[in-house]
């Protein structure tokens, strides 16, 4: 003799299909909270007191500067000079607002021994070339990273990020998100600053 089925009441029935639901938005209300109120800056990078990592990146095909191609990057580090990687992409919309900032810092990285290049991460070549043509090059090397290898090795977050390597290859500082006018003025240059005796 089998027992009868029972059907669940109309209201367990609807709790079990929105359960998941809830749970879901509970989360999702979390990470929003944490997202608006985190500040990036404080994201950890195990890289900061290390050596920079060897990175070697082919060129951007057609980009040139004075009638020359500009290199790719070839390694992290320039002894006697800080250099500054900047991580952008033509599809990361606040690299786009970043941009004009970094043409800027550009424009005196010569006179203040800066190394300014640019490693453009998983996007196409054909889409970086167009947004460097597009705005203007602030960059002496440019690396491209299609896939996103380097960008591991460098423990990329997203883009844009910027780090500090010291003369001596020692990554001193990662800023993450777009660079500011008051960013370079408060953070970055500071950080310069400091990487000139590491």
């Amino acid at each position: 003799m089998s027992t009868p089925q029972t059907t669940p009441e109309p209201g367990k029935r609807r709790l079990v299909i929105f359960l998941p639901l809830i749970f879901f938005a509970v989360l999702a209300m979390l990470f929003l909270y944490r997202l608006a109120t985190g500040d990036p800056q404080k994201l950890p990078s195990a890289l900061i007191g290390k050596p920079a990592p060897a990175t070697t990146l082919p060129p951007m095909a057609g980009l040139g500067a004075a009638g020359a191609p500009v290199p790719g990057i070839e390694g992290a580090s320039k002894p006697g000079t800080v250099t500054v990687l900047n991580v952008f992409a033509s599809w990361c919309i606040p690299c786009r607002d970043e941009h004009p900032v970094l043409v800027d810092l550009a424009r005196g990285a010569k006179a203040a021994n800066i190394r300014l290049v640019g490693l453009n991460y998983k996007d196409q070549p054909a889409a970086g070339l167009k947004f460097l043509k597009d705005f203007g090059n602030p960059y002496a090397e440019v690396g491209i990273d299609p896939v996103g290898r380097a960008g591991i090795e460098w423990g990329v977050y997203g883009v844009p990020e910027t780090f500090v390597v010291s003369p001596g290859g020692v990554i001193t500082y990662k800023h993450v998100g777009p660079l500011t006018p008051e960013r370079v003025k408060t953070l970055l240059l500071p950080e310069i600053e400091k990487a000139r005796s590491r």
